[in-house]
C-alpha cells in the first residue's frame, strides 16, 4: 500500500490455501459481527421507525381515507395498501445508508477495506460481502416488520411472505449504486445531495403512500422508472395475494438489472480507487 492508500496488486487476489471459507464469506462474517455489536443503535431506524409509519399513517390517516371512501385505496383498506410500501421503502433506506458512510469510512477513516485487501480478500469479495451483509440486515428487519404487520391485520394474504423477495431486490438495487458513489467520494458532502434530492423524493412519489396514477400525468413516467416503485408493486401484489406471473416477473427483471449494474459499478469504482 502506498502513501495514497492505494494497494498495488498486479493480478487477481491470491486464493486461501487452507481450504477455509471463501474470502467473501470472511467479509460477510465481519459485517455480521459488526451488526451484532451495533444492533442497539439500529433498533429505531430498522424496526421502530417503519412500525411508527405503519401505525400513524395506516391507522391514523387510514381512518380518514377509509371513512371517505368505502373501497379504501385501490379496493383495500389504507393500512393494507401502505404496509408493503413502508416495507420496501425501509429496505431502500437500509441499502443506501449502509452503503454510504460505512463505505466511505472504510476507505478514508477507519480503513477496514485497506486491511481486507492486504489479505487474500479481493475487491469482488469486499463488494459481495458488504452487499450480502446489508441484505441480511434488511431481510431481518423486513421479516420482523412483516410479522408485526400481519398480527396487526395489515397483511391479508399468506403470500405476503414473498414480499421478502422484494426486500432483497430493493436493498441490492440501491446498495450497489450507493456503494459506487461512496467509493468515489472524497467527503460526505455528496451524501446530503443523494439523501435530499434522491432518497426523499423516491420515498414520497414511488407509490408508498398513494397509487402512482394519482400523480400528474407528466410525473407518472418518472415514478415508473424508479426501482422503489417496482419493489413496492411487487411486495403489494404479494401481501394482497394478487400476484400475477408476467407483471411481477417484469418487476423482478427490472430490479435485477439495477442489482447487476450496481454491483458492477461498485466493483469497478472500488478497484479504481484502491487497487493499482
Amino acid at each position: 500500500m502506498d502513501a495514497t492508500g492505494t494497494i498495488s496488486r498486479p493480478g487477481p487476489a491470491p486464493q486461501p490455501v487452507d481450504g477455509g471459507p471463501h474470502p467473501s464469506l470472511r467479509v460477510l462474517e465481519y459485517f455480521v459481527v459488526l451488526s451484532r455489536r451495533t444492533f442497539r443503535g439500529t433498533i429505531f431506524g430498522s424496526f421502530l421507525s417503519p412500525l411508527l409509519y405503519l401505525v400513524a399513517m395506516g391507522y391514523g390517516l387510514g381512518s380518514l381515507v377509509d371513512g371517505a371512501s368505502s373501497s379504501g385505496v385501490d379496493g383495500v383498506p389504507y393500512v393494507q395498501f401502505i404496509a408493503p410500501g413502508v416495507l420496501t421503502a425501509t429496505a431502500m433506506q437500509t441499502g443506501v445508508f449502509d452503503s454510504s458512510y460505512f463505505v466511505l469510512g472504510a476507505i478514508k477513516w477507519s480503513r477496514q477495506f485497506h486491511a481486507m485487501l492486504a489479505t487474500p480478500v479481493g475487491v469482488w469479495d469486499v463488494v459481495t460481502g458488504h452487499l450480502s451483509g446489508t441484505t441480511l440486515r434488511a431481510l431481518f428487519s423486513g421479516a420482523v416488520f412483516l410479522a408485526v404487520a400481519a398480527v396487526l391485520g395489515a397483511i391479508p394474504s399468506w403470500t405476503g411472505v414473498f414480499a421478502l423477495v422484494a426486500v432483497v431486490l430493493v436493498t441490492l438495487a440501491y446498495a450497489g449504486p450507493m456503494f459506487a458513489i461512496a467509493a468515489r467520494a472524497e467527503t460526505d458532502t455528496s451524501f446530503t445531495l443523494v439523501f435530499r434530492l434522491g432518497l426523499v423524493p423516491m420515498f414520497l412519489f414511488s407509490g408508498t403512500f398513494f397509487p402512482v396514477d394519482q400523480l400528474p400525468g407528466w410525473m407518472q413516467p418518472i415514478a415508473y422508472v424508479i426501482p422503489l416503485w417496482h419493489g413496492s408493486s411487487l411486495a403489494r401484489d404479494a401481501t394482497l395475494g394478487t400476484m400475477s406471473l408476467w407483471p411481477d416477473l417484469a418487476h423482478v427483471a427490472y430490479l435485477l438489472l439495477w442489482v447487476v449494474v450496481g454491483a458492477y459499478l461498485a466493483h469497478r469504482t472500488l478497484r479504481r480507487r484502491m487497487v493499482v
